[in-house]
């Protein structure tokens, strides 16, 4: 099964047109040839397909409005032949035993990939698209596949280590495979896998964002796939999951790696197949949705020790980010720190426009354990509660115990005592409930998600209230 999900025929251009050339090494031949065969009765009356054996490195790309590469782990072309064919966009068939060399070809100029075996209507929903955008020779008519340069919402930084990654969003968002992103906490993890998203094909339609870590672990599979009516005694009305709620558009998973052993299961089959089945239900339903997920653990080392799967891993882990620690990127604080401060100044209403010397000085020098969110959060207070149009020394605080008292204006220490209610107020609900996000939200009448942003808001770990309660 491909490692990319379908694209429906209703979203694909409507190509009638095009002819289509198989290329594979002479060893297999035979195998291409029934792939081609497999290819045949679903394809439009207009398409034209043929075959041609060869070895890579001594043979030309040959002309045709879509070439389709049939890849082997044994026959890896010199970097001189990849660059040659991928050149004219080809589309990759590829074993399951060689998905290490996709990001290369990607990179070289492969307009997408799909693992050999895939079924013929998937397959030609995958030739539909890369006729239609990505092909070396398209059709007249074949309108391009839109991909949104940058300047991205929230891709602040040129350094070295940022940019790398800022580098790959259009390789990677135009190549319908699921994508994997590492960082730690507040480094951006979920402002990237919206960039994919955005700057991808499926950027018209739902893009849908779980915390895995945030839902209780014998909820998660009703969270993902719904349920029908009287699947348990208290499922009254049937309920859609976020699958659902994602389809044609990208769902977003977060934490991954909170997610229980068997619903990682349960994931990994609807990753291999588009197929899953709401709780209580007989009958399998498909879906078109692109899979993003992101941790802030070592995942490799997870599912060495066993607490992850390892063939889940492998699944997600084709192409992947590995987003840099602010502290690695000190180049960028002051430009994130002028970008949140125009963005808190619009939101409040406030004046302040600028960050002195001594500011910026503190800024540079803060080790940042939260990252970009905790960036974020320190200039949000700041310019609440600054004295003047610019933020000076005094007006940094990174919420240590223990600083000096100030005199402060009746707003600002407003805005104090609230952020200080609002910590304690979740940290004590959170400790009634042993770290069940959940319950948490339901005992302060908000929604899950909302409660959840208050809870990132204040780097407050729910982790932290189980292991206490264990």
């Amino acid at each position: 099964m491909a490692i990319g999900s379908p694209l429906l025929l209703a979203d694909a251009p409507a190509l009638t047109t095009g002819h289509i050339l198989l290329f594979a090494a002479l060893a297999h031949r035979g195998a291409a040839q029934r792939q081609l065969n497999a290819l045949r009765p679903h394809a439009p009356a207009g398409w034209t397909m043929d075959h041609r054996a060869g070895d890579l490195d001594d043979s030309a790309p040959p002309r045709a409005d879509l070439v389709v590469l049939w890849l082997d782990r044994d026959d890896a072309p010199s970097d001189a032949a990849m660059r040659r064919w991928a050149a004219c966009a080809p589309l990759l068939l590829v074993p399951p035993c060689a998905l290490a060399a996709v990001p290369r070809w990607l990179q070289a100029g492969a307009c997408d990939f799909v693992v050999q075996g895939v079924d013929a209507e998937e397959l030609v929903l995958r030739v539909q698209r890369a006729l239609a955008g990505c092909s070396a020779h398209p059709a007249a008519d074949a309108p391009a596949v839109a991909v949104r340069a940058a300047p991205l919402p929230g891709m602040v930084g040129c350094s070295p280590a940022f940019r790398r990654q800022v580098d790959k969003l259009a390789l990677i968002a135009r190549c319908d495979a699921d994508v994997l992103i590492l960082g730690e906490t507040g480094t951006g993890k979920e402002v990237f896998a919206r960039a994919v998203h955005y700057t991808s094909a499926r950027a018209g339609k739902p893009f849908i964002a779980l915390n895995c870590g945030a839902i209780p672990h014998e909820l998660i599979e009703n969270e993902l796939f719904g349920h029908v009516r009287g699947a348990y005694t208290t499922a009254h009305a049937a309920r859609s999951g976020l699958v659902c709620e994602a389809e044609g558009g990208t769902l977003f998973l977060d934490d991954v790696d909170c997610l229980p052993l068997s619903a990682q299961a349960k994931l990994l089959r609807f990753l291999q197949e588009r197929e899953y089945r709401p709780v209580g239900a007989n009958a399998l339903l498909r879906a078109d949705v692109r899979v993003t997920a992101a941790s802030n653990r070592d995942l490799a080392g997870m599912a060495a020790r066993g607490s992850f799967r390892q063939d889940l891993y492998y699944r997600l882990n084709v192409l992947p980010f590995t987003l840099p620690p602010l502290r690695e990127r000190r180049e960028d604080i002051s430009a994130l720190a002028l970008h949140f401060i125009r963005q808190f100044a619009h939101r409040f209403d406030n004046a302040v426009d600028g960050v002195t010397p001594a500011a910026l000085r503190q800024l540079l020098l803060h080790d940042w354990p939260g990252n970009v969110r905790e960036l974020q959060h320190v200039i949000e207070r700041a310019v609440l509660l600054a004295r003047g149009p610019v933020l000076d020394a005094p007006d940094i605080d990174f919420g240590r115990a223990g600083d000096e008292p100030v005199l402060e204006s009746f707003q600002a220490s407003k805005a104090r005592v609230i952020l200080h209610f609002e910590r304690q107020y979740i940290e004590s609900l959170l400790s009634s409930t042993q770290g069940n996000v959940a319950d948490a939200a339901r005992a302060a009448g908000k929604h899950r998600r909302a409660f959840f942003e208050l809870i990132r808001k204040h780097h407050i770990a729910p982790e932290r209230f189980r292991a206490t309660v264990n």
